[in-house]
């Protein structure tokens, strides 16, 4: 007897692994079939106020609700489990003041992943490469990832995925500091 797979609605967007919340609803909402471009105004329609304005910019105090992550779920077609799993565990801090990105991971997956704004990780775990929250070319600020349309700097247009050679200086400048030997050819 075959399972039948679940109905989902035309609007569906199935979560990568990982992916921080605000970047995915980033990408829900720019959805040519999705009609609906502020964070607010989907909240409201899922009758939760204003909570994915706050969780957009990792603002989790207060936490989700289960109602909340119900309400949403419902709305746009994804199960509950696969939101929450958009958000930092409990008790987990957050970094609020820049958006936190692994150039090499973003090369291989182009999406944010929530545990780069966890406030405990300032290197990428897989790289041994620190994060990074400034555009290298301009020094801008990089947006909240609900923003990034094409995964580029906003202000000058410099691409997330050529940033690679910026961690590996920083990685050096750290190694060189401390006096230890730094192997960033392994990236």
């Amino acid at each position: 007897m075959e399972t039948e797979a679940p109905q989902h609605p035309p609007w569906y967007l199935e979560p990568f692994e990982g992916e921080s919340i605000s970047h995915y609803f980033g990408r829900f909402r720019r959805q040519e079939i999705v009609n609906i471009s502020a964070p607010g105004s989907l909240s409201r329609k899922a009758g939760i106020g204003t909570a994915l304005s706050r969780w957009e910019k990792f603002r989790f105090n207060p936490r989700p609700t289960q109602k909340e992550l119900e309400a949403m779920a419902k709305l746009i077609g994804v199960e509950v489990s696969k939101l929450e799993a958009l958000c930092p565990p409990k008790g987990v801090l957050m970094v609020t003041c820049s958006t936190r990105l692994c150039a090499v991971c973003y090369r291989e997956a182009p999406y944010h992943r929530i545990h780069w704004q966890f406030q405990s990780t300032e290197y990428c775990e897989k790289h041994q490469l620190p994060l990074i929250s400034r555009c290298p070319a301009c020094d801008e600020k990089f947006p909240l990832p609900s923003e990034w349309k094409d995964g580029n700097c906003q202000r000058c247009g410099m691409k997330f995925t050529s940033m690679k050679k910026r961690q590996i200086i920083a990685k050096e400048k750290r190694a060189k500091r401390l006096g230890i030997r730094s192997d960033s050819k392994s990236v």
